[in-house]
């Protein structure tokens, strides 16, 4: 019969069996990982740090396979002896340059002409045979080295035939010849010997030269040096697009765009400087001919420098076809022809060009409409802002112009396009906005997102998908050995089931992706996938800014216009109002459509309106006149938006807007009525009163709060201006505390209100006794002590539980305190006798009632009274009694104490306890 152990047993049975399995399979583990590392060949590390590609690429045929176990740790490995011989290597380089160098420098002139060229003729040919030697025998570092002492003789050849054979021949001249040689020797020398680095790059550097220092040699002039960099900067694109090797290529594409910018900067500053349209059409050639090669170049580069080559070749098709019309009109209207151009170049979406080069063409233009743009910032910021000056001397008179209003130092004459240009764009917006579902349709190849992991440029462009085009060349990926047939994100690999796995991105099912995979099957989480992409704004969100933008430029090109212009005075103020208006009419429009796009639009509206509001608020303070009618127009205008637009931010923000104006009005009246300050403050209260009205009516609509805080403000501003005249101050005060009581009816507004009122009361009634001359403490602290007092039995009635502390505590001692410390100072008899009979009345109302603030403050302030009062007659009775009786009374009291202390501590605990049972 088979014995079967208890559950608990059993349960502790088979736990040790498996913490003992734990632990011969770590013991396993680590004797694994130590073999691994023991049979592995060490390999050579491209740079020091951590290689994901060590934790993510699974080996071939097992896809789910990690390249090491986890905590695997890899054994530090010793110094490489290669390391060591390339230090030694680069020495010896160093020390025989050096040596080449001194020995042509210094040395040269104790050898006659044969010696001299048998020598560098014989080291030089050594040097350059030598590699071709070493890399038979697998030595490529030493072959390096001597590499590089080659062509440091090489470039002392030159030197020595142009000091010794030809020294009457121009520098510049004898350069451009020889770094041509030496860049075509250099050139055939690394083809020859492909398993050297150093030539090719060499003679790429080497051919920067040769056309700039033959055009300079021949004194051609600038134009002539633009073709010449610019032509080699084509060559080192044909370098960088198909040449052999990476260094070469790198150092082509640098040199490049040194030139190719240098050959920009000749071009455009020629262009710019040309004194008429013949003469601006050399330089544009070369900037045509620039971009012509930045296209080509694009058209098969891969998708950052395709992009880059469209930006300048965009830009410098701008400044060539620019630079002609913009040199026959006078220089404040040259902008126009650049924005032009600019704008033309949008017709890219309608060519074949590759796309990515089509959207750097398309962010050149935007580059350029961005530039014309900031030129006209500083005229719309001049009208918005240059009606601050105002504020020094208001209603000083109306000004004749529009800019006498304004910064008269400012350079108008030279803003003459910026209204043109600001219209133009507004209208492209404006348009863009109404036609948008159409423009979308055109410009949908270039806006489609692009497939994760592309290298963006077209099939078969060089570098397509590998590091030095910008494309996921990982493990697994595109072309690597173990890399599955995976095709495009979200669609099966061959044999792979249909659906994608949720959460992988478009892997599919039964692709066998391991945990690390986070895009295609097989590829690991570093590579990034399709949830990795850029995300891009919504057409909605598009149309809705080109909407905002074409508002907020129409608006700012009819403002400069007027300054431009310089209209009348009265014209500038109707037109800013009038402005104001449409804008109003357009955010009140778009409220409430429920459209995304149109989201934007009202806003931006809304916030224009705004500030344009301001802006013709501050230039009608020029006359007394137009300040009435501008602010009367704006008040209304906002008030009608606030009731025409729906419930929302936008319909409290055009009422508080209305409550600003009619503040501001107000305070207009004051002035004309000849009002000093002190005296317009109440007159400022009749606003808040309407808006605490208006809030009643109101009640709870979510437009009610904002309105009534800006009224708060506005008697804020009141009360400021009460401040130097005290009478007036306690009045504004009063005012405003009348005002929270009858906010504080609502139920509402009752919890801040009601402490508000109180707030303000209490500080009227101080100025106004201040203002009186009025010394005596109790005249401030009853007005203070009586409302507290109230609310304190209001609360007790209403919770009878509540401290008599929290209740009447404050209240007493903000009287009882202040007077007794006067009566302790008094001279007269009233006020002790007062404030003791007051005391005494409060204590015997807290033992009546048992509450223990009343009975405490008024016992304390009773005593002290009465020690004041009894101190006199104290001290002449103890100076009467003989000098014995006072330690004498002193023992008897300490013996009757002591005698009775047990019932002195009786006592002491039974009126502990009845303080402690009151409230």
């Amino acid at each position: 019969m088979e014995h079967v152990p208890p559950p608990a047993e059993e349960l502790a049975r088979l736990d040790r069996e498996l913490a003992e399995l734990d632990a011969r399979r770590a013991q396993l583990l680590t004797r694994r990982a130590w073999l691994l590392a023991a049979l592995r060949p060490p390999a050579p590390t491209a740079a020091p740090g951590w290689n994901p590609s060590a934790w993510g690429a699974p080996a071939a045929g097992r896809p789910g396979a990690p390249a090491q176990p986890w905590g695997y740790v890899p054994p530090k490995q010793p110094s490489a002896p290669r390391s060591a011989q390339n230090v030694l290597l680069t020495l010896g380089g160093l020390l025989l340059t050096v040596a080449a160098v001194a020995f042509t420098l210094v040395s040269w002139g104790s050898m006659g002409i044969g010696g001299r060229s048998a020598v560098l003729a014989a080291v030089t040919v050594g040097a350059l045979a030598a590699p071709a030697v070493l890399l038979r025998r697998g030595l490529t570092a030493t072959a390096e080295a001597l590499a590089a002492l080659a062509l440091v003789l090489t470039l002392l050849d030159a030197y020595a035939v142009h000091a010794v054979a030809t020294p009457d021949t121009d520098g510049l001249g004898f350069t451009a010849v020889a770094a041509a040689v030496l860049a075509a020797l250099w050139t055939a020398y690394g083809l020859a010997l492909g398993r050297l680095r150093l030539p090719l790059p060499a003679a790429v550097v080497l051919a920067q030269w040769p056309l700039l220092f033959g055009a300079w040699a021949a004194g051609a002039p600038a134009l002539v040096v633009g073709w010449a960099l610019l032509a080699t900067a084509v060559l080192d694109g044909a370098i960088a697009l198909w040449g052999k090797g990476t260094g070469a290529r790198v150092t082509a594409c640098v040199g490049g765009s040194v030139m190719a910018f240098s050959a920009l900067m000749v071009g455009l500053t020629l262009s710019v400087t040309a004194s008429g349209p013949l003469g601006a059409l050399a330089p544009g050639a070369l900037l045509l001919t620039a971009a012509a090669a930045a296209l080509a170049g694009a058209w098969r580069a891969s998708r950052g420098f395709a992009r880059a080559g469209g930006v300048v070749a965009g830009l410098a098709v701008v400044a060539a076809v620019g630079g002609v019309p913009a040199a026959a009109v006078p220089e404040d209207w040259g902008v126009l022809a650049y924005l032009s151009a600019g704008l033309a170049l949008t017709a890219v979406v309608r060519t074949r060009l590759p796309r990515n080069a089509a959207i750097g063409v398309l962010v050149a233009s935007a580059a350029v409409v961005a530039g014309a743009l900031a030129g006209a910032l500083p005229g719309l910021a001049a009208v918005l802002l240059g009606p601050v000056t105002l504020l020094s001397d208001v209603w000083a008179g109306s000004p004749g112009g529009f800019r006498s209003a304004l910064d008269p130092t400012l350079p108008w004459t030279g803003l003459a396009a910026a209204p043109v240009v600001l219209a133009v764009s507004a209208g492209l917006l404006g348009a863009a906005y109404r036609w948008w579902p159409s423009l979308a349709r055109i410009a949908a190849p270039l806006t489609a997102r692009e497939e994760p992991g592309s290298g963006g440029g077209p099939a078969g462009a060089p570098g397509a998908g590998t590091p030095e085009a910008g494309g996921a060349a990982v493990p697994g990926v595109g072309g690597e050995p173990g890399a599955g047939t995976a095709g495009t994100v979200g669609t099966p690999a061959p044999g792979a089931s249909g659906a994608a796995a949720p959460g992988a991105s478009g892997a599919p099912h039964g692709t066998d992706a391991p945990w690390y995979a986070g895009g295609r099957a097989g590829t690991p989480w570093y590579a990034g996938g399709a949830s990795t992409a850029r995300r891009r704004p919504s057409g909605a969100a598009l149309r809705g800014a080109a909407g905002a933008g074409a508002a907020v430029l129409g608006w700012g090109a009819l403002l400069l216009a007027g300054a431009v212009l310089d209209v009348p005075y009265a014209v500038a103020v109707a037109g800013e109002t009038a402005l104001v208006a449409g804008l109003l009419a357009l955010a009140v429009r778009g409220t409430g459509s429920g459209r995304e796009d149109s989201a934007a639009v009202p806003v931006t509206a809304l916030v224009a309106a705004s500030a344009g509001a301001v802006s013709a608020g501050l230039l009608s303070l020029a006359s007394e006149g137009a300040s009435y009618a501008v602010f009367g127009a704006l008040a209304a205008l906002f008030a009608g938006a606030a009731v025409r637009a729906g419930a929302g931010v936008e319909r409290a923000v055009f009422a508080v807007a209305a409550t600003v104006g009619c503040t501001v009005l107000t305070g207009f009246a004051g002035r004309s009525l000849e009002l000093a300050p002190h005296e317009a403050a109440p007159l400022m209260l009749l606003v808040p009163a309407l808006t605490v009205l208006f809030g009643a009516r109101l009640r709870r609509n979510p437009v009610a709060l904002p309105v009534e805080l800006t009224g708060a403000l506005g008697a804020l501003v009141a009360v400021g201006l009460a401040v130097p005249d005290a009478p007036f101050l306690a009045l504004v005060l009063a005012l405003c505390g009348v005002l929270a009581a009858g906010a504080a009816v609502r139920p509402e507004r009752r919890p801040v209100a009601a402490y508000l009122a109180a707030a303000l009361f209490v500080p009227a009634t101080w100025v106004r006794l201040a203002a009186s001359e009025v010394s005596f403490p109790e005249a401030y602290t009853l007005p203070v002590t009586v409302p507290a007092l109230v609310v304190g039995f209001l609360r007790r009635r209403k919770d009878p539980e509540a401290s008599s502390w929290t209740a009447y505590g404050p209240g007493l001692a903000a009287t009882l305190l202040p007077s007794l410390a006067v009566a302790w100072t008094d001279p007269d008899w009233q006020r002790p006798l007062l404030l003791g009979v007051s005391a005494l009345v409060i204590t015997l109302l807290g033992a009546r009632y048992r509450l223990q603030a009343l009975l405490l403050l008024g016992g304390a302030v009773l005593a002290l009274d009465g020690l004041h009062e009894l101190a006199p007659y104290v001290v002449q009775v103890a100076g009467a009694l003989p000098r014995w009786l006072p330690p004498a009374l002193a023992g008897l009291l300490l013996l009757v104490v002591g005698a009775t202390y047990e019932q002195r501590l009786r006592d002491a605990r039974r009126l502990k306890d009845a303080l402690g049972r009151m409230r």
